[in-house]
């Protein structure tokens, strides 16, 4: 995998205290892997205030695989008590935004797996995990846990990238073929290259046909995918434009959206906050230390 080390909005990424590194997939895995995450807090964390160990993070149709190193993590949901994180675990695709809470100090990774090729290559049903999170153990077969396991033990984190590789590789040239074609990265080409793979394969292409394949694959409905995507493009439109006023009107216009206010109400059902305001918290609250790597 490609590393990152410093993204293209390199000033904005800089503004993470805690050391975060961002992998891309190489081009043949660019259709199964969109990328790998990595954050430690070791050595720094205990001295910080209460509310930069939080993590907000946005609605995704993608699928993961979590671990931790060192430390550990609460889920937070409104409402609920706490919910301690296994130190290896699953995520299916979220249609809304969650947070999570680590402990003072920790170190982890997480595998962004497009929902699609997690179900070719493992059998697991994306919908049967929306909006979950669940022990890898209970999901995987014997050969991805003796993975998961073999990451657990590598000494680094590019050693752990590599295992990562080396798995999946394989793996996924043997499904490719039937699968599409490499090199599609952002979220609304996927979702367009998946609506017309569905539109041309299986019995029956008809639209609703379409759909039933389209929500068997990634666990959400096309619509789903589209707005996600829209959103991700709003996003970065945002984000190149941040050094001077941001015209949200015409970050609207250009992501698809209908008008401005469709923009807001988008923005807030996938990161649970306005967009001026998700952007504030981008630039000065550690929590949304993911938006930034991302950028």
């Amino acid at each position: 995998m490609a590393h990152l080390a410093t993204p293209p909005q390199a000033a904005l990424a800089a503004l993470n205290r805690a050391k975060v590194q961002l992998w891309l997939p190489r081009f043949s895995l660019s259709r199964c892997v969109r990328a790998v995450v990595t954050r430690s807090t070791m050595g720094i964390g205990r001295t910080w205030p209460a509310d930069w160990h939080d993590n907000h993070f946005p609605a995704t149709p993608l699928c993961s695989l979590s671990w931790f190193f060192e430390g550990h993590a609460d889920l937070l949901r409104p409402g609920l008590p706490p919910q301690r994180l296994p130190s290896v675990y699953f995520g299916g695709p979220f249609t809304r935004p969650t947070q999570s809470r680590n402990a003072p100090e920790g170190h982890g990774m997480m595998l962004m797996l497009l929902p699609d090729a997690m179900h070719a290559l493992t059998g697991i049903e994306p919908a049967a995990f929306v909006n979950r999170l669940v022990p890898a153990e209970t999901v995987l077969d014997s050969s991805w846990r003796a993975m998961t396991a073999a990451v657990r033990q590598a000494p680094d984190d590019a050693a752990r990238v590599a295992l990562i590789e080396a798995f999946l590789e394989p793996r996924w040239q043997a499904l490719r073929p039937a699968a599409g074609a490499p090199g599609q990265l952002l979220l609304q080409d996927w979702a367009q290259g998946l609506a017309l793979r569905a539109a041309t394969s299986g019995i029956g292409r008809s639209l609703r046909a379409a759909e039933r394949r389209i929500k068997g694959w990634t666990g959400l409905p096309m619509r789903e995918l589209r707005g996600l995507g829209r959103a991700e493009q709003a996003f970065f439109r945002t984000l190149a434009a941040s050094d001077g006023p941001v015209r949200w009107a015409e970050v609207a216009a250009d992501a698809g959206y209908a008008d401005q206010s469709h923009l807001c109400r988008e923005t807030r059902r996938v990161t649970g906050f306005a967009p001026a305001e998700l952007l504030r918290r981008i630039e000065q609250d550690e929590s949304f230390w993911i938006y930034r790597i991302w950028s």
